[in-house]
């Protein structure tokens, strides 16, 4: 008898403490640099999780050209996992910035674009993985 695949659900489970911690960090009032790289980090994980959580999800479902986080995020706007897939592509691009966090300026750019843009769509994927998880 096969087994079903849970791997999607262990892997909700880490995305769920990842963005728990990247909540707690942007709650931080008046952060310091160090605080401001630590958001950025636990962005980052978040940010990995994420489009791993839709790549196990999606293969789950049959899709098997899910390899890449272009492709997942691709992939998860045509099945409805998200809503807004140019939101998630320049979350994409905009990861690449996460690895200059020497530049001041560019960290309060990356924590802004984290508060302001992409907090609430990783936020929305943890409701539409929820709604998942409780078989809706």
């Amino acid at each position: 008898m096969n087994q079903p695949d849970i791997r999607w659900k262990q892997r909700f489970q880490n995305y769920k403490n990842a963005l728990s911690n990247l909540k707690k960090a942007m709650e931080i009032e008046n952060p310091d640099i160090v605080q401001k790289a630590g958001l950025i980090q636990f962005f980052e994980i978040t940010y990995e999780l994420a489009w791993n959580l839709m790549k196990d999800y999606l293969q789950e479902q049959g899709y098997i050209d899910v390899k890449s986080p272009r492709s997942a995020i691709k992939r998860a706007f045509e099945s409805e996992l998200i809503s807004d897939g140019h939101k998630w592509l320049e979350l994409l691009n905009d990861r690449n910035l996460t690895a200059h966090t020497y530049d001041e300026d560019t960290v309060e750019k990356i924590t802004n674009l984290i508060k302001g843009k992409y907090y609430p769509l990783l936020e929305e994927l943890e409701k539409t993985f929820k709604r998942l998880e409780d078989g809706q």
